[in-house]
């Protein structure tokens, strides 16, 4: 997972918790009910959107969805392991507890998944953040949307706004990764649920299958390599032992695979034998589509000594590297 880091132009990256950076303006230092540490990690929340270029509607959205799910504030806890400012699940591949309760690190994850979804832009704001959030409540972020419109508009002079963002790298299976890993994870994360269909997938997201499964529409585990890493621009063949061939050299240390990278099964130990492939999103969780009647999934500790991850690991890919 990515490490967020805030730079002033030409001058050398430091690392932060968070965007360290006040509401500029007057009229910033309140808005409506939000204030204090509220306005500061909405402030983060605009920041690393103008950062990566996204949309005001997109800011909007992602505001919307952290007034519902934190009132703002970066929570230490929620149901189940959710955590921070978009109550995001450590079990579910977001990111480490730390990460989570990082504002910048959150917001990128946000921003990330949120771009991910089709036509986001074009859908009401409270139906986009529910396409992230996939909230049982789907029907509270539009009552937020006046506020985070306003918000917005207050913080448009924010003395940071002109820093931008670099990455940080931990590497291996404990976290790293660059922007553009955490794009494809982000992707294939917002794919979850999606049934497993042979044949499946396509760059623009789920197609109709073949054979058994006729008739379904879905991924199969290549067709969610391809579409995920088709977000960012980087063409990847709906085959395993394609997939294989065309991104040589590969990882064959788990200990060296990194987040978005792909992760790929023998029977055999051998590149013939190759027939599954995974995303992996660190700290030993991979998100996959499996098999029929499945659907697109994380699996936990792939690494743990003999489990069928373990057994049948040949080695991973890097595409684009």
């Amino acid at each position: 997972m990515i490490t967020a880091f805030l730079v002033a132009d030409d001058t050398e990256a430091a690392p932060v918790k968070g965007a360290n950076c006040a509401p500029g303006g007057a009229n910033a230092s309140q808005v409506g009910p939000w204030s204090g540490d509220q306005m500061t990690n909405a402030t983060t929340i605009v920041v690393v959107g103008r950062q990566q270029q996204i949309p005001d509607q997109g800011i909007v959205v992602a505001l919307m969805a952290a007034m519902v799910e934190s009132r703002l504030r970066n929570l230490p806890y929620g149901d189940r392991d959710s955590l921070g400012l978009f109550q995001m699940r450590p079990s579910q591949g977001w990111g480490t507890v730390a990460q989570l309760t990082d504002p910048a690190y959150a917001a990128a994850m946000f921003y990330a998944a949120l771009t991910a979804v089709p036509d986001w832009q074009g859908i009401p704001p409270g139906n986009a953040a529910q396409a992230v959030e996939r909230s049982a409540l789907p029907d509270q972020y539009a009552k937020f949307e006046d506020d985070a419109r306003q918000v917005v508009g207050a913080l448009s002079g924010t003395a940071c706004a002109t820093w931008k963002q670099g990455s940080g790298s931990t590497g291996g299976s404990s976290g790293g990764g660059s922007a553009r890993a955490q794009k494809v994870i982000a992707a294939a994360m917002s794919q979850r649920g999606v049934p497993y269909a042979w044949a499946g997938g396509t760059a623009q997201g789920p197609s109709p299958g073949t054979g058994a499964d006729a008739g379904v529409v879905g991924f199969d585990c290549s067709g969610l390599a391809l579409y995920a890493y088709a977000q960012v621009g980087i063409s990847v063949p709906h085959q395993t032992q394609a997939i294989w061939a065309t991104f040589q050299p590969a990882v064959t240390d788990p200990g060296g695979v990194q987040p978005g990278d792909l992760i790929l099964l023998s029977s055999n130990g051998t590149p013939g034998g190759i027939h599954h492939v995974g995303i992996y999103l660190g700290n030993g969780q991979v998100v996959h589509s499996p098999e029929s009647g499945d659907v697109v999934k994380v699996t936990d500790n792939i690494w743990a000594p003999g489990s069928y991850w373990a057994r049948q690991f040949i080695g991973a890919v890097r595409p684009g590297a």
